[in-house]
């Protein structure tokens, strides 16, 4: 299933819900697309990963990367993208 991001506005916040699979193209894309909404609005981004059904270990360093700098919040990452974030988050160290 190609990757899906879906832009949404509430409580002042900015959601960008994704859905299917994200590999580095995506995820890349995705840390573009968070870096624009900073610029342009004074918004707080999060990201909802809920629909996600696919990750790989490149993409997991790139919302680690995300995470990491504070450019966002990363939310609804289930138990599987949450070991995929963890064992990269091991090998940086």
């Amino acid at each position: 299933m190609p990757t899906q991001i879906i832009q949404r506005e509430e409580n002042g916040r900015t959601y960008l819900h994704v859905e299917g699979e994200m590999l580095l193209e995506d995820a890349l894309l995705l840390e573009k697309i968070v870096g624009t909404l900073e610029v342009e609005s004074d918004n707080v981004v999060a990201v909802d990963l809920a629909d996600l059904n696919f990750l790989d270990s490149d993409s997991a360093q790139v919302l680690r990367r995300l995470k990491d700098h504070g450019h966002c919040h990363i939310e609804g990452i289930e138990i599987f993208l949450q070991s995929a974030v963890n064992s990269v988050e091991r090998s940086a160290e």
